[in-house]
């Protein structure tokens, strides 16, 4: 698939979107065909689509697809977006069906994820390496007794920031459901932890 926008290590154009340009505004224009502001808008995106996706599915080369597929459908219709939800929630919505869709399509065993992969979510490597190696490797272990389910809830939550109510619109379930996953998924980080110091 061609890339959406070729130059996509640009410094994203903030991590939150509290202190982003107005997203609305960027995907008005986006629904006129304005290409800069779907430029804006993939470079504020990208990076937590991409921790989102790598930490749900544990499958690497799965990531810039989806976050092509993911994009795009947002370039394609961002007319149809009808402010019942926060845009974010909206994208993330987008992402998870498109990767539960692509899982269920491949079926594959899950692989490890390299230790580079989680270097945005750990902090810099050199600052403490062997620190950061041994942190690295415990939560791609701790993480891999997770469902994919109980991931997405993990990274929309710790990670994005995202309340339980928005999480279930994401996931489109109950937020009971999304408590319910909250709790085994901490359950078995616990349980994971636990083991490790015995």
């Amino acid at each position: 698939m061609l890339r959406l926008i070729p130059n996509r290590h640009s410094p994203p154009a903030c991590d939150r979107p509290n202190i982003c340009p107005d997203e609305y505004a960027l995907l008005k224009r986006i629904a006129e065909g304005d290409a800069m502001a779907f430029e804006a808008f993939y470079k504020q995106y990208y990076p937590r689509l991409f921790r989102f996706i790598l930490r749900t599915t544990r499958q690497p080369e799965l990531v810039e697809e989806l976050i092509q597929e993911t994009l795009l459908v947002v370039w394609q219709k961002a007319d149809a977006y009808n402010r019942s939800s926060q845009i974010s929630t909206w994208v993330f919505g987008i992402a998870y069906r498109k990767t539960l869709k692509v899982l269920a399509q491949k079926n594959r065993h899950e692989h490890e994820l390299d230790i580079a992969d989680l270097a945005d979510s750990i902090g810099d490597p050199a600052a403490n390496p062997a620190g950061q190696r041994e942190h690295a490797d415990w939560l791609k272990r701790a993480l891999a007794t997770l469902s994919a389910d109980q991931r997405a809830v993990i990274e929309l939550t710790f990670y994005n920031g995202l309340s339980y109510q928005e999480v279930a619109r994401i996931l489109d379930c109950p937020e009971n459901t999304v408590k319910t996953r909250m709790f085994h998924a901490r359950k078995k980080l616990q349980d994971f932890a636990a083991r490790q110091e015995t």
